[in-house]
């Protein structure tokens, strides 16, 4: 943390979709931090919150039927949450970028690719056409598009899946962000790209500062290019911590069984971990543990009660202290590629 305080701290946010069906609870009581040149990486399933999230950052839920039910999100020193339009906008696309993981629909079919890198510039900042189409063109070249000048005119339906990804990425790139929030930035790409990307972000945060929260499925990513990380489980916080603290000295029992899943660490010929069970069905009420049904170490008898409280362990490594299940014991001991019945029957039911 620095003198003045964290460049973005989000505190206790809850994010619903309320629905014919019952009122899902997405995010249910996120905490969190982001220094500034800082990189905090949001690791999960799907279904865990993790884009929701920041979707709830940028206020992009659409509402109906979704709903920010509480929380802050202090940027700079204002709330995220209680600005209005006007102000928003100003934030919005300026100060705080995000690249969206769908690029085939989150670009426009109708408008040319310079249109849409130019809006924000234009938009934003003081600079006429010529300009803003010069700062596109070098924007497209950064992140590796070939006759970016020529391709700059295109349509998006003229661009590869790979290539709309690194269009969306320069997007967000081209205002020099202060908070670049990263949905799967590079999912769609090649892992030379992929490398090539992570590159480019790295260097803007050292030459601006800039800080990065990133959303990611894969793991290794992780531990290569972030500071801290945060692993959520049915829209809630299970365990944060410096990369270091979550990778060598994980605690809770879904950190654990995530890292089981990394496919550089199972033993050549044998199957594949995958964690027992379904995600929980955040539109019934989670009692307890979220993560209960699932959970490979053996069971205290206990099966509800209060929802376990992040417990801070050491220079800001945190999990949420689960009593309901005996994880001492070491977690090769206790995972196996057997997907027990009963335990899957349990997460369906939960």
């Amino acid at each position: 943390m620095t003198a003045t305080g964290p460049l973005l701290e989000v505190k206790d946010l809850k994010t619903s979709f309320y629905t014919r069906d019952g009122v899902v609870r997405a995010v249910d009581g996120v905490s969190f931090s982001v220094d500034k040149g800082e990189t905090l990486g949001i690791v999960g399933e799907s279904g865990s919150g993790k884009s929701v999230t920041c979707y709830s950052l940028m206020r992009l839920i659409p509402e109906p039927p979704g709903r920010i039910d509480g929380g802050t999100a202090m940027f700079d020193g204002r709330d995220l949450l209680q600005m209005d339009e006007a102000e928003l906008r100003k934030v919005r696309g300026k100060r705080i970028s995000m690249i969206f993981q769908d690029p085939m629909t989150s670009l426009n079919p109708y408008l040319k690719i310079s249109t849409q890198l130019t809006e924000a510039l234009r938009l934003h900042y003081d600079v006429d056409h010529k300009t803003a189409v010069n700062r596109a063109i070098a924007a497209l070249e950064e992140v590796g598009i070939p006759e970016a000048s020529k391709r700059v005119h295109s349509y998006p339906h003229e661009f590869s899946g790979g290539m709309r990804q690194r269009v969306m990425i320069a997007m967000a790139l081209i205002t020099e962000p202060d908070l670049l929030i990263a949905d799967e930035p590079t999912t769609a790409l090649d892992v030379t790209v992929q490398a090539q990307i992570m590159d480019i972000i790295k260097r803007r945060q050292e030459d601006l500062g800039t800080a990065v929260i990133l959303i990611t499925h894969d793991l290794g990513v992780v531990a290569g290019t972030c500071d801290k990380v945060n692993v959520m489980y049915g829209g809630r916080m299970m365990e944060s911590g410096t990369a270091e603290q979550v990778f060598y000295n994980a605690r809770h029992p879904y950190t654990r069984a995530l890292q089981k899943t990394i496919p550089s660490l199972q033993t050549k010929g044998e199957n594949l971990y995958t964690i027992p069970g379904l995600p929980p069905d955040v539109s019934k009420p989670i009692h307890g543990c979220a993560f209960y049904p699932r959970c490979p170490y053996p069971k205290t008898g206990l099966s509800e009660g209060e929802r376990p409280e992040l417990v801070e362990l050491e220079n800001g490594h945190c999990y949420a202290d689960c009593r309901f299940c005996d994880s001492s014991a070491p977690i090769e001991s206790v995972l196996s590629t057997e997907v027990p019945e009963e335990t899957e029957a349990a997460g369906a039911a939960q």
